[in-house]
């Protein structure tokens, strides 16, 4: 067990020095010495403690979770037969055919990573939320401050847990139905496609037992494919912002690609251009 806890942090160092800083997303600056990612890059972008991440690298981190490997994989853009291995290395089984993929291919993320003054975020077939940006964080909130279990659209829209406690007001022109109404469309047709996926069976029927609204779109919804459509999101910070939002889905996967932009030279771009600025946060304190 040993072998492997420091085969995995052997690993975790491995990758870390072969990405990219720019590739992930990170400006390269004069003087920056670390080969790669420093340590506490790659914690971001896995939501994870920079201690947990020094942990697992010197081999003192015991049986990481599914979840923690693959946020890592993620983090690291690894190429499949990588991700397999880490999984190994840990000691889990890689994920299994007939089940939704969180995998996400190294060149969706480089994409990704260059659009960073767009707020990006990116979700599985069961509109789970895997991976996002910096401009995706001060737009919606932070995801990371949130379980992994909850970073879950139907459960921000249809929970009673932390997704719907800080999910901030979204207005969409269609109508907060018709948007409702999309999301468990979706979540009928990847339960009609990965009938054996325990975790997508499990949000399900825990919706379908938590909310009324929930059950009655399951009855009714059909499935429809998503255009763009003006939201506005109400920000603690800017105030309300009108964007245009898109939902591009990356040739190959089920991955959703949920993408909020604004004319250029409009108010609303003025706003994105103080959150890209601010970071979300408060730009002024009170006397």
């Amino acid at each position: 067990m040993a072998a492997s806890r420091s085969e995995f942090g052997r690993l975790l160092h491995a990758w870390r020095d072969r990405l990219s800083p720019a590739d992930a997303g990170f400006a390269v600056t004069v003087g920056r010495r670390a080969p790669g990612l420093r340590r506490e890059e790659l914690a971001q972008l896995a939501g994870l403690s920079v201690d947990y991440v020094l942990r697992l690298e010197q081999g003192r981190a015991k049986n990481p979770s599914a979840q923690v490997v693959g946020a890592l994989a993620r983090a690291l853009q690894l190429s499949r037969a990588e991700r397999d291995q880490l999984y190994r290395v840990a000691g889990l089984l890689p994920p299994q055919d007939g089940t939704i993929s969180t995998h996400v291919s190294p060149g969706i993320q480089r994409l990704a990573a260059r659009l960073g003054d767009v707020p990006i975020g990116v979700f599985t077939a069961d509109w789970t939320l895997v991976w996002w940006n910096s401009m995706w964080s001060a737009l919606h909130g932070d995801p990371a401050e949130l379980p992994a279990a909850e970073r879950n659209l139907a459960r921000a829209l249809f929970g009673d847990g932390p997704a719907r406690a800080t999910l901030r007001p979204v207005r969409s022109e269609r109508g907060e139905e018709a948007f409702a109404a999309s999301i468990v469309a979706d979540l009928k047709d990847a339960v009609s496609r990965y009938p054996a996926d325990a975790r997508l069976g499990s949000l399900v029927q825990e919706l379908r037992g938590a909310s009324g609204a929930f059950a009655h779109y399951w009855a009714t919804a059909t499935l429809a494919p998503h255009e763009t459509e003006r939201k506005t999101i109400r920000h603690p910070e800017i105030g309300d912002i009108l964007l245009d939002c898109d939902i591009l889905i990356a040739p190959g996967t089920e991955l959703r690609m949920v993408t909020y932009t604004a004319a250029a030279g409009s108010s609303d771009a003025g706003k994105l251009d103080l959150l890209r600025v601010t970071g979300g946060r408060a730009t002024s304190t009170s006397p």
